[in-house]
């Protein structure tokens, strides 16, 4: 079976106080066949200092997973491959073809995302999610020894509707979802209603940050209580540590 490490090495929620805040997120995966970053933050001298204090090496990192093309998740890229030109970068083919073709010019290989992937034997990617005018994002999936571990960078196209997905896409139970919920304008009985289909969905535990709203966030510490994963910028999950 597979322990999966998670550092968040950006966000504006603080966690560890010796690292930086700033509006964004960004997280590493270890432990999953690949080393992959998911998002860059919105600034790259920010990702990497908060990255050196951590002891990351981005030259031990795989690939990189862009959920969406916002700035405040891909800001960090080009700094990111100044370092590291040789990460594959899994962006979606709804990317504009300026921001690929930059990336392109450093030289680093394009992989676009349209349909659900496999991108290592435990790290799968949602595909393109959201419909009409809303915004194009991907999630990403890790399978752990527990169970789905599910990343949002933003969740535009609806948090729930993102672990619908995940579960009709994977056939198994969701240990933990993490990342940003986009919750920040959400009154309470939406969050509740939201928060029942989480249990309903037998998500067994909730790490929110980013863009979710510290009420929202409020909201899931008080639902979920023992299940709820305080998280920020520093915060290192394992998921061997976490209870079943």
């Amino acid at each position: 079976m597979v322990d999966i490490t998670v550092t968040v090495v950006y966000d504006n929620n603080t966690y560890d106080t010796q690292l930086e805040t700033a509006w964004g997120f960004s997280c590493l995966v270890q432990g999953a066949g690949k080393t992959v970053l998911f998002d860059t933050g919105g600034d790259g001298n920010i990702l990497m200092r908060n990255m050196s204090k951590l002891h990351i090496d981005p030259g031990d990192i795989d690939g990189i997973v862009l959920s969406h093309e916002h700035d405040d998740h891909t800001g960090g890229l080009h700094e990111f491959l100044r370092k590291n030109s040789s990460a594959t970068v899994f962006l979606l083919k709804s990317f504009t073809e300026g921001f690929k073709s930059v990336i392109r010019k450093f030289g680093s290989p394009v992989f676009e995302v349209e349909s659900p992937v496999k991108i290592s034997e435990n790290i799968c990617l949602t595909g393109s999610l959201g419909t009409g005018s809303a915004i194009r994002e991907q999630s990403l999936i890790v399978r752990s020894e527990k169970g789905e571990i599910v990343i949002t960078g933003c969740a535009h196209p609806g948090i729930v509707r993102i672990l619908h997905h995940v579960k009709e896409l994977m056939k198994d139970d969701i240990f933990l979802v993490m990342g940003g919920f986009h919750l920040k304008d959400k009154n309470s009985n939406e969050l509740l209603e939201i928060i029942a289909h989480f249990r309903q969905m037998q998500v067994k535990h909730a790490a929110p940050c980013h863009c979710t709203g510290k009420h929202a966030i409020q909201y899931f510490r008080s639902e979920y209580q023992q299940d709820f994963i305080e998280t920020g910028v520093g915060k290192i999950i394992r998921s061997a540590a976490i209870p079943s």
